[in-house]
């Protein structure tokens, strides 16, 4: 076998000291350049919940097989539409629509807090900052549909819907290699003809929300005002003037903690 000399070999070494030589890591997937910027995981030192203003660490939540809508019909049927997923698990789901805000203090807490995230991504929201959001997918994010240009589904034809969903497939695919299962129309808005597009552009399921934080705390469409296991949570608002989107995860995740539930992984559950 042939020897490493020089800075190959001081590399070599680091990689083995810090584990990396055996990695499984999304991040040495995706190459390089998605995880340029981001900086070592620093939740090994058990103190990361404390420099993001939480008094306890995030508990982990258990180890749920991924089962993607293994429960529900055939792929030429309409796919479900969910704000909640019914599960005994005490977990809640953390999502993001848009992404107009892109904060790299968001990636470092989603790193050192190893926080489970789903992003709804528009693209001409987005766009200009992919690289963000391959970041944040090589620490594990969800990368899922909410458009092309971020217009209400609801009462366009069947080609402007298709064309709004399958063209935000179509981007994402090309810009961060993901091809998503799930869709959040815009503003929550959409029709019988929305299914029908979303499940032609390959999606399993449309995604709702639950809960939602204003600037007046967590409110709730329906049932009870209160977090529940399986609660989908939308992450808002992304619009200024207001706290960074870190402030306001911190803000849910105090709730969160608060009832005794912890943060899932979407995908797993759907």
């Amino acid at each position: 076998m042939r020897r490493l000399r020089g800075p190959a070999a001081v590399l070599a070494t680091a990689l083995l000291l810090t584990g990396c030589a055996q990695s499984v890591d999304p991040i040495e997937r995706l190459g390089k350049k998605a995880a340029e910027g981001v900086r070592p995981h620093a939740a090994a030192s058990g103190r990361a919940h404390r420099l993001w203003g939480l008094t306890r660490p995030l508990a982990r939540s258990p180890v749920h097989p991924a089962r993607p809508l293994a429960g529900h019909p055939a792929a030429h049927a309409l796919p479900p539409v969910i704000d909640h997923v019914p599960t005994r698990d005490p977990v809640v789901f953390l999502t993001y629509d848009d992404g107009a805000e892109r904060d790299p203090r968001f990636v470092d807490m989603v790193r050192d807090l190893r926080l489970p995230v789903t992003l709804f991504l528009t693209d001409s929201v987005a766009a200009p900052g992919y690289g963000h959001f391959a970041r944040l997918r090589a620490l594990g994010a969800g990368i899922e549909n909410h458009t092309v240009d971020h217009r209400a589904p609801a009462g366009l034809p069947y080609a402007g819907q298709r064309a709004e969903i399958c063209g935000q497939q179509d981007r994402l695919r090309a810009r961060l290699h993901v091809r998503p299962r799930l869709f959040r129309p815009p503003y929550g808005s959409y029709d019988r003809t929305t299914l029908r597009a979303a499940a032609g552009c390959g999606i399993s399921a449309l995604v709702l929300w639950r809960a939602a934080l204003t600037p007046a705390g967590l409110t709730y469409t329906h049932g009870p005002h209160r977090l529940r296991p399986g609660d989908v949570v939308l992450v808002g608002p992304d619009e200024s003037p207001g706290p960074p989107l870190r402030e306001r995860t911190v803000r849910v995740l105090r709730e969160v903690q608060g009832r005794g539930l912890t943060v899932g992984r979407l995908e797993d559950y759907l």
